[in-house]
């Protein structure tokens, strides 16, 4: 999953940061690096997304990050009281994510 948005990302020639767990996702959160939006699928190792939704927003400059959750599993409710912006399901609506990201950031895609 994180190698097919990865093509998609590299489509709108976005930068990208990807973390194999979410242990480490945490500890590059709780830098003080800027990310304009942070994507977590529900599924990861070590912290599950909601877990890590939940840490990530208790780091100040996180706060007010926007968050976008994917999943397989029907936990929209639940991602959303985690402090998750937007709910994609999985394997659906990964289209969905490049129009996501430009609706929580007010940005324009690039038609390439």
């Amino acid at each position: 999953m994180a190698r097919l948005l990865g093509e998609i990302f590299a489509l709108q020639d976005w930068k990208v940061e990807v973390c194999i767990n979410g242990t480490h996702a945490l500890e590059r959160l709780s830098s003080k690096t800027h990310y304009d939006v942070l994507i977590f699928d529900k599924d990861l190792p070590g912290f599950n997304g909601l877990e890590l939704v939940s840490r990530v927003r208790n780091i100040p400059h996180h706060r007010r990050t926007p968050i976008i959750m994917l999943s397989g599993e029907e936990c929209e409710a639940e991602a959303g009281r985690a402090g998750v912006d937007a709910f994609l399901g999985k394997p659906q609506d990964i289209d969905q994510v490049p129009v996501t990201i430009a609706r929580l950031l007010n940005i324009t895609l690039r038609n390439k």
